[in-house]
């Protein structure tokens, strides 16, 4: 199960961060001239939620580099032997594909309004279709799916972190881009607040 898992874990971040941020993130910049990446540097909220998801991708990519390239180290980084078993694994496994192919439709349903961020610059569409017609916000759910299946797979204390900090950053940033929309959208977006589930 580890070998297979030293190649799956670096090949599925890569798709990760390849075709489901950088890849959405090019094709809206280049069929609108916006940059979509709207996480800055300021003493904002919105900007510390920012700083932290950065932090989370490190902590994720260092513990992958340690786990793959150096098993002798990893075994300082907390691993958690009860739940290192096959069934535990497989379905961590199978949780990361779902959250894949859940986060990329999501992405593509979104189009041209796709930010990384709150655009306070550029008004963006209220997307109502497909994956936000039963989630809000079904990225960020996506992107907690991810979280919590990469720690099923390798479970131990760097990850476990990662998946805390994820859960805390990601409940403020969809509380901030949600009055983002209010203010935005108005009644339309309270009229789908109230019958669209934050999560699902």
């Amino acid at each position: 199960m580890d070998q297979f898992l030293r190649i799956f874990l670096p090949v599925y971040l890569l798709l990760f961060f390849v075709a489901a941020l950088g890849g959405r993130t090019y094709i809206v910049w280049k069929r609108t001239g916006i940059n979509p990446y709207k996480l800055g540097g300021s003493e904002s909220a919105h900007d510390l939620v920012g700083r932290l998801f950065r932090l989370i991708s490190l902590l994720v990519l260092f513990t992958v580099v340690v786990f793959v390239s150096f098993p002798g180290i990893y075994a300082y980084l907390g691993p958690i032997l009860w739940l290192e078993s096959a069934y535990v694994r497989w379905t961590g496994v199978a949780i990361l594909i779902a959250a894949l192919v859940w986060v990329t439709a999501a992405q593509a349903q979104m189009g041209a309004s796709w930010r990384i961020g709150i655009d306070a610059e550029h008004e963006t569409e209220l997307v109502r279709k497909g994956l936000f017609s039963i989630s809000r916000n079904p990225i960020f759910f996506g992107m907690r799916m991810l979280l919590f299946g990469l720690f099923l797979t390798i479970p131990n204390a760097l990850i476990l972190l990662a998946f805390g900090m994820g859960e805390a950053s990601m409940q403020l940033q969809v509380r901030l881009e949600e009055e983002h929309m209010l203010k935005l959208h108005g009644e339309r977006f309270e009229e789908y607040r109230r019958t669209v589930r934050r999560w699902i």
